[in-house]
């Protein structure tokens, strides 16, 4: 989860300022958290303490009113009833590592995931997308090595996963969809040789860069291990206390 975060935070500032490159400072004075961030935080709270996934993220989400979110987003967070709106975007994904983390088998990931995605993104492509990346946590820490989780979801979602990001960056740009960013993101996981190797792949495809770092940076946390005591440092600096104590508990809970 603090590896979800991370890449949010490394990649808020090349969100609409895009970049070719591995070559760029890790932490730039810029850097923030997103809704990336606030969501995956949402998600995580609603696992420990039990409360419906909706009424979590919606709770936690309008305490960040200015965090980056979607106009579609905004009128669900803020209606009086909030209903589904077939979204396919990427922020079902975004917000689902916790997940990954926390469930131990692939039926409770994969059902969980839908869950965590049908409250807004209902889409066939948004459940997609969420239950793509929280499998590839929970199968990253599970032990499971990088051909046997390309080759799960790969078959699982019909996702093209043969590229590598030298394929993919030339011509990527900035895609908001689930089936736009999922698999390029698993694909710098994929590529990758260390949990920052993989955020900085994400990042250099040019994309939707903290969207595309953050589910990378899931990916890359739950497979390699801790991130890096620097990179957690940074997190910790960012985070609002109230963030902060959720990703703590959390951590402790269902990581450390």
């Amino acid at each position: 989860m603090i590896g979800s975060i991370a890449g949010d935070i490394i990649g808020s500032v090349y969100e609409h300022s895009q970049i070719k490159t591995k070559d760029f400072p890790l932490f730039h004075p810029r850097c923030i958290f997103t809704d990336d961030t606030v969501l995956t935080v949402a998600v995580a709270d609603a696992i420990l303490t039990g409360c419906p996934y909706q009424l979590s993220v919606r709770e936690i989400g309008r305490r960040y009113p200015g965090a980056g979110y979607g106009g579609s987003f905004i009128g669900w967070l803020h209606s009086d009833r909030p209903q589904p709106y077939n979204s396919w975007g990427n922020g079902s994904a975004m917000r689902v590592s916790p997940v990954g983390f926390a469930f131990d088998t692939k039926n409770e990931v994969l059902k969980e995931a839908r869950k965590t995605a049908e409250i807004s993104h209902n889409h066939p492509e948004g459940i997609k997308g969420a239950q793509a990346t929280a499998l590839s946590v929970f199968l990253a820490r599970t032990g499971h090595e990088k051909e046997e989780i390309r080759m799960e979801i790969s078959q699982r979602f019909g996702y093209d996963l043969k590229r590598t990001v030298d394929d993919i960056r030339p011509t990527y740009s900035f895609d908001v969809s689930c089936q736009g960013t999922v698999p390029e993101a698993i694909i710098a996981f994929l590529d990758s040789r260390s949990y920052e190797d993989a955020v900085r792949n994400a990042i250099s495809l040019g994309g939707d860069s903290d969207t595309l770092a953050c589910i990378t940076g899931g990916i890359a946390e739950a497979f390699y291990g801790d991130v890096p005591t620097t990179i957690r440092a940074k997190v910790h600096e960012c985070l609002t206390p109230d963030l902060r104590e959720i990703t703590e508990a959390f951590c402790r809970k269902y990581i450390s």
